[in-house]
């Protein structure tokens, strides 16, 4: 990359030294021609991998008829993802937004409007959890390196631990509108929510008569090998919010629930105007057809036990340095006993992407179409790395 090349951008990213070129199939390609296998996915969004060819003829026939209108008007594209979510998650009505932190906006102005006519006002959140940027999401996270200075936050919004019934038994009341959750929270380090737990917010749940929020937009459209993470607890949460994989790489959020909650809005209460964003949910339709007709998600588990297999392997041979091994399908943490930004750097010179999260844990998010060879190639490159760790 051209170090004398003049940045326009905010500071907001620490980027890698890497100018991309193109993408295709799980592999990207840098403008010097060097190929990298893609274990990041751009951070959960490209499960389909790159340039994958049902995506781009639903974009280009989309974009020969128009690119944008008004929400006020019928849309096919939106029409049919709507009717796809619907047929396939049980939840009957769907509102687009163009991102994660959006749905999760939305989300809550729903919570609050259900809530408060009966003295419901308190929204219920976890420690470590990842929601957003924008300010609501923020209100309902406690990482000091995302909320610093852009406070005064939301009111009535309290933070409580991750995975601890007992807590989660002395906080939720009577005043308890909503409790949202990444049921595997991917930023702290892909954890996992504990069956205890989700079979206590469940009883919680039937005492109280609150809303349950499930945050799928890192975890959900197939990544953990059911369209939704929730699916591996018994339990039906009240409202769905997803993004990053739904829109095969154009922004495109939803929200998902039923009519108790759909109800809530009406004409001028909430609104996006490129929420659905007709090329976006044509792209969508793409994905969630390929995702749930062509075995996907029967890969991504099959494909993440293989990795988790040999995850284990490596641990077993270096288990003072690799402490834990978490997750689901194609969303696996690897905690290590160090900072792991500089295996990051290295595995990327060696031309594999990953990403560090949380400073110890390597988060992989790699396509749900990646096979055994791909796998193989990154423990390759993995083991050759600890072996000349200390």
């Amino acid at each position: 990359m051209d170090k004398n090349k003049v940045n326009y951008f905010f500071a907001t990213y620490n980027r890698f030294p890497i100018h991309i070129d193109y993408g295709d199939g799980v592999y990207l390609f840098d403008i010097e021609g060097k190929k990298y296998l893609d274990f990041f996915g751009g951070l959960a969004v490209n499960s389909l991998g790159y340039n994958d060819a049902d995506i781009r003829r639903a974009i280009t026939d989309q974009i020969d008829k128009y690119i944008h209108l008004s929400n006020y008007f019928i849309q096919e594209p939106q029409q049919q993802l709507a009717k796809l979510l619907a047929t396939h998650t049980g939840y009957k009505k769907v509102f687009f937004t163009n991102s994660g932190t959006e749905a999760i906006e939305g989300a809550i102005k729903i919570t609050r409007k259900w809530g408060i006519p009966s003295g419901k006002s308190e929204i219920i959140a976890f420690s470590n959890s990842f929601h957003g940027r924008t300010l609501g999401a923020l209100s309902l996270m406690d990482r000091n390196k995302y909320r610093d200075g852009f406070g005064p936050f939301l009111p009535n919004c309290k933070i409580i631990p991750f995975n601890d019934p007992i807590v989660l038994e002395k906080t939720i009341d009577e005043n308890t509108a909503a409790v949202f959750l990444e049921f595997l929270q991917g930023e702290s380090g892909i954890i996992p929510a504990t069956e205890k737990f989700i079979v206590t917010l469940k009883q919680l749940q039937n005492k109280y008569k609150f809303l349950i929020v499930a945050d799928e937009i890192q975890s959900g459209i197939g990544r953990t090998g059911k369209l939704f993470f929730f699916e591996h607890f018994d339990i039906n949460p009240d409202i769905v919010v997803v993004a990053k994989a739904l829109g095969g790489g154009l922004p495109l959020g939803a929200i998902l629930g039923n009519n108790s909650v759909a109800d809530i809005l009406t004409p001028g209460t909430h609104g996006s105007t490129f929420g659905g964003n007709p090329v976006a949910c044509a792209a969508g339709v793409a994905v969630l057809n390929k995702i749930i007709n062509e075995r996907i998600m029967e890969n991504a588990e099959r494909i993440g036990k293989y990795l988790f297999h040999h995850l284990h392997e490596l641990q077993k041979k270096y288990p003072a340095i690799i402490k834990y091994v978490r997750g689901t399908g194609c969303m696996i943490g690897i905690e290590l006993d160090r900072e792991c930004t500089s295996i990051v750097t290295t595995m990327r010179e060696q031309g594999i992407l990953i990403n560090c999260t949380n400073t110890n844990v390597i988060r992989l998010l790699p396509p749900l179409i990646i096979k055994e060879e791909h796998v193989d190639h990154f423990i390759k490159e993995l083991k050759q790395i600890l072996s000349s760790l200390k």
